[in-house]
Parts: structure tokens; sequence; C-alpha cells
């Protein structure tokens, strides 16, 4: 029934109505930027009564869910019929439209955005089916339904070949929609693909294309139980949902995407790296509450050449799938430059540069750590990232101060800032040393203090042989349902918006294992400098050898080590003017004993195995190392290298045949 001509509009009379209408005055803000046109200023409508025809004609007015109704009593007559309703109409359905508009924006899964729309679209324009159809090469495939029941073209297993008569496929190959009002409409265009139509009781069909950056991506069909003419207006609204549809499925795509990246990541990780004998390492990952499994945080163990263990910790900046990307490249240089045998200090200035050429403008902190299981001696560099903490056997914890540098990439092209000192820290039989990243310290609205205040809590109790129980204590004191009871009063008004977990977490513990080394473990360490104007040191230098294997049980063996250290200082001294440093060092019981004898100078040139002829007079050195050592390697250091050979006492020496 129209309203009175000249009539003032009603007043609104329940809190939904004015809900819409405001949306709807909202609706340039929320959709200008793809094209709808402007609207005036909604007014207020009056409702037909509950199961009336509504204005127009067409099926009674009835409840639908996620639309508050309430009845009016008829508007005055005399009005303007049909265009009056028509305009109410018009506005109505584009307030609902906002509405679902609104709901997209929370929606996490493409499933979950054709439910809003179902749910919030007009009583009187009902939407009984729909189906996002996607590209897949040479096939249309289905890749979200709602409203149907399994089978033909709403199963996710759907497949079409792109030579199909079929209106999805028409809609692909022009761009264009496709509305179909009747059945007849449908079998006369499009007779081969019908009868997937009839199966599904629906009466009218529109088929719109969803574009994502120019170009079609996929197809959205809304079909309808009852028949629709799909009119200027109707085609006008089926259009704009259509690019809301469009959007969902952009980002269903890319969190997908993006949660399949870091799967990928998180894997490659892994949660632990190797280990070493005396040495004991437990790690941890908590990821932010963003959705991804993770993020700029990342640990890692690294057996080192010399026999030592690498532990790193660091964060970069950033919580998204681009900082995880990075993490994923920096966390590969770190590793690579710490196999090749780059000292604490060299690994994280060569990182540093690293990050600064990738040009992403972001930095990074990081903890790298050289342990040595015999000694407990830890080797520690830091880049502004939060100092260790030390839990003593009888659970006292400190916090262990070390010399550090600027964040990784913080200064690029700067190499005078490149400085990261290198701190000594013993580790004692039965001490656990304790790497994180700021989330542990932080999360929860915690500043430094009272953040590392609830770390020691966690961290002093129990005993600390269990390590693993010691990691899962930490973390539940940061993310379990206590934590959000224990955070500070001054974060009150902060936790009302913020998530739990506001930072990525990443954690290692170290301990130093009590009783690794046997009483009868022989250790012997020769250390000599051979200076370029004393040559005469090189028989000083095999004299001090041939002394300190007076015992070994392989004489051959002997005899190998002092030609292969002769070789190695003259190889210093004849092709560098730099001094020769002679580290030779014994382990093991006697008879399994090993040997392994280092010679380090400043020299940059790294030396390559060559294939000397019978009268060269160079060249054989690492041609002698590979036929007569059992192992052997160079490692560049920060400035200059390291050349080395191992001998086992228990194992015969290779031949040179």
């Amino acid at each position: 029934m129209g309203g009175g001509r000249g009539e003032p509009a009603p007043e609104p009379n329940d809190d939904a109505e004015l809900r819409q209408i405001e949306a709807l005055n909202r609706l340039d803000t929320r959709l200008g930027e793809e094209g709808t046109p402007e609207r005036e200023p909604v007014r207020p409508r009056t409702a037909p009564p509950g199961g009336e025809q509504a204005e127009g004609g067409g099926e009674p007015q009835r409840e639908t869910a996620g639309v508050a109704r309430t009845d009016q009593p008829p508007a005055p007559a005399g009005g303007e019929g049909p265009a009056a309703g028509s305009a109410t109409a018009s506005r109505r359905r584009d307030a609902l439209l906002i509405e679902a508009g609104n709901d997209l924006v929370d929606a996490d899964t493409l499933d979950d955005a054709l439910r809003c729309l179902t749910a919030l679209y007009a009583p009187d324009f009902t939407l009984d089916g729909q189906v996002v159809f996607g590209i897949d090469g040479d096939f249309l495939t289905a890749e979200g339904a709602y409203g149907f029941r399994a089978g033909s073209a709403s199963d996710r297993s759907f497949r079409m070949p792109m030579t199909t008569g079929y209106p999805a496929v028409e809609v692909v190959r022009t761009g264009r929609p496709v509305f179909l009002s009747t059945p007849e409409e449908y079998r006369r265009r499009f007779p081969v693909t019908f009868p997937l139509a009839v199966r599904k009781d629906r009466r009218s069909w529109a088929f719109l294309p969803l574009v994502t950056a120019g170009r079609v991506s996929g197809v959205w069909l809304a079909a309808f139980r009852t028949p629709v003419d799909f009119t200027a207006d109707e085609r006008a609204l089926l259009t704009v949902t259509s690019r809301l549809v469009a959007r969902a499925l952009e980002r269903t795509r890319t969190g997908e995407a993006e949660l399949a990246l870091s799967r990928g990541l998180r894997s490659s990780m892994g949660r632990a790296g190797p280990q070493v004998a005396g040495m004991t390492v437990a790690t941890r990952y908590v990821p932010t509450g963003g959705g991804l499994v993770v993020g700029g945080d990342w640990f890692d163990s690294i057996e080192l050449p010399n026999g030592r263990l690498a532990l790193v910790i660091g964060d970069v900046q950033g919580h998204d799938v681009h900082a995880a990307g990075l993490m994923t490249q920096l966390r590969t240089a770190v590793h690579a430059y710490a196999a090749e045998g780059h000292g604490p200090d060299a690994v994280l200035a060569r990182a540093s540069r690293f990050l600064a050429v990738l040009d992403e403008d972001r930095f990074a902190t990081c903890i790298y750590m050289e342990a040595d299981p015999h000694t407990g001696l830890l080797q520690v560099a830091r880049a502004g990232h939060p100092h260790p903490v030390l839990r003593l056997p009888d659970g006292t914890c400190m916090i262990k101060h070390v010399r550090g540098g600027l964040p990784l990439g913080m200064i690029p092209g700067a190499k005078e800032y490149d400085d990261y000192p290198v701190s000594t820290v013993e580790l004692h039989d039965g001490e656990i040393l304790m790497l994180c990243t700021d989330g542990l310290i932080e999360t929860g609205g915690h500043d430094m203090y009272s953040g590392w205040v609830r770390v020691r809590d966690a961290m002093a109790p129990g005993p600390g042989d269990d390590l693993e129980g010691m990691a899962e204590r930490l973390i539940r004191a940061v993310t379990g349902p206590a934590a959000e009871e224990e955070a500070p009063p001054s974060t009150d008004l902060r936790r009302d918006y913020r998530p739990r977990n506001e930072d990525d977490i990443a954690m290692l513990l170290v301990r130093r294992d009590a009783g690794f080394l046997p009483p009868d473990l022989h250790r012997r360490r020769l250390v000599l400098t051979i200076e370029q104007d004393r040559a005469e040191a090189l028989a000083e230098a095999r004299t001090e050898l041939r002394s300190m294997l007076h015992d070994w049980t392989r004489p051959d063996q002997v005899d190998t080590a002092v030609l292969l250290t002769s070789e190695l200082l003259g190889n210093v001294l004849v092709h560098t003017d730099q001094a020769a440093a002679l580290t030779a060092t014994v382990t093991g019981d006697v008879g399994r004993r090993s040997l392994r004898v280092e010679v380090t100078d400043r020299g940059d040139e790294l030396p390559h195995q060559r294939t000397p002829g019978e009268l060269a007079s160079s060249g054989r050195g690492l041609v002698l190392l590979d036929l007569l050592s059992h192992q052997w390697g160079v490692r560049p250091e920060s400035e200059g290298k390291t050349v080395w050979f191992a001998l086992f006492e228990a194992t015969p020496a290779p031949s040179a045949e």
C-alpha cells in the first residue's frame, strides 16, 4: 500500500532501521572506490504489515535471518503508489547491502562471506543459493558454495572445461554477466548444461564476473527459487554485490596463500636443530594471533666445523608474511656464514650487510652465540636484542648483560656501524642460559621490568634437569589463561582491544650437562705464532708438535701431522706477508684420541686445490691434506682465513695411492 501524496515520511520505529539508514548514508565512504553511484541521504521507510503483499506484488513479506522487522500500520491512502514503494525498496536493499559489506569485512572464509550475503539480502529479493567459481588453467572450478546440497556445480570437486556451453564459462570468456530469468531461457541458451540447473529447484539465475586487478578471476552464481525479472535496479544490486564477493575471494586466496607459506616456513624452522654432546637445547615458537603460523622471529642451532655449537635467536621487524619471508632469508644467511666458520662478530656484521642490501626498510635484532661443550665457554655477540637470562642450579635467575651493537640492517652501507663486540660467558655444570625474543617479555602489556619478573618466576622453580618442562612453564606463563589475569593494572584499557599474543615468541634454552667430561679424558693444546721474520720458528713448531704427540699410538700419523703442519705454515710464510697462528688440540682417551690442527692468517685470498706438475714447486698443500688427513677444511674469518685438518688415533691413516 502506498503512502499519501505529499505526506511527510514517517519516523523510524526501531533501532535496526536507524542502523540501516546510517549504513546507507556511509555508502560512498565504504564503496566509493569501486565506482558506486552517489545516492541521496536515506529517509526512514514504512514497512507493510507482516504477511501482506509487498508493494509491487511478489511474495508475502516474511521474517529473514539477519534483518530486524517490525509491523507498522499502512501509510495513508492517496500516495505515490508503486513508484514510492520502488524507491523505498531500493533504499532498503542498499541499506542491507551495506550491512552485508560490514559483515564481509569480518568474514574469515569464503563460505562465511556467502552466508553473510544470504542472511542480509532483502526479503523481497531472496538469494537462495550461491556458488563462487574459480579459474584453474583451462577448467572452471567451484571454490565456495552456500544454499546448495551436495552434487553438481556446488561441489568443491567440480571441474568443467572452458569449452563447455555453461553460463559461467561464457562470463569468463566475455567478461559480461549472464542473467537467466526463467528455466525456459536457460534451456534455450544453454541446453547442454541446463540439466545441472533443473535438478536444483531454482527458477532464476545470475552469473556475474569477479574482477580482480582488472581481470576476471572467477564467477559468482546467484540463484533464486522465485522468478526474478532482473530489472535494472536488481542488476545494479547484483553487480555491486559481486564486487563484494570479489573482494572476499581475493582476501580468502591471499589468506590461504599466506597461511600455506607460513606453514612451510614454520616446518623448515623445525623444533630444534642439531645438538652436541655435553649440552642440551630446548626451543619453543609461538606465533602472534594474526592467523599465520610463523612471523619474523626465529631460532637456530648449527653444528660448526670446529666441533662447537652455534645458537641463534632473532626477530625481524613486523608480524606479517613479508616479515616471515625476510626472516627465512636472514636465517639462511646467518646459517651459511656460521657454517663457513666465521666468528660471532663476523657473522652478525655480514648478516647486517646482507639485510641492508635487500633494501626492505626493515631491521632485525639477533643474538649469535658459539658454545664450546668441552670448556663451557660461550662467545656471544648481540645486535640490539634483549640480553640472555642465566639460571643457576639453585634456581637463582639473573640477566646476563653482554655488549652489543646496532640491530641488523639499521644503517645500510655504513660498515663502520657493523661493530658487534664479542663477550665471553662461562656456563658451569647444570647452569641454563635462555635466549628469547621480546614477545616472551612484553606480551600481555608488560614492560621489560615486569616481563622479566614474570620470566624469572616461571624459570626459577623446579629442577633444572627437565629443560622441556621449563620451556613449557615459560610459554604457559605468557600465553596461558593465568597470563591475562596477571597483566599489569596500567594495561587494562589496552587489554580491551589487543589480543593476548601481541607479538611472536621465540625461545631457546641451553644447559651445560654435568659430568660430561670423563675423568680420564686427556686434553692438550699447543698455541704458537710464527712471524714472517722468524722462519726458524717452523722447526720449533715441528718439535713442539712431536712432543705433544709423544704417546700417540700410531707413529705414522705423527709424521703425517708434522708434514701437514709444516706445509700449512710454509704456505702462509711464502704466499702472504702475514704471521701464521698455529693451534693444535688433542682430545679423547688414549687409543681413541683426535688431533685437530688449525693455521690462521690474515690473508684474504682463499686457497684453491690444483693439480701441480712433476716439476712444480708449489700447489701441493691441499692435495696433501686431501690425501693424508681424515678431515680438512677452509673457513673464512672476520679477518683472514683458517685452514685445518684432523687425524683420529683409532682410524688408520688414509692411503696416498
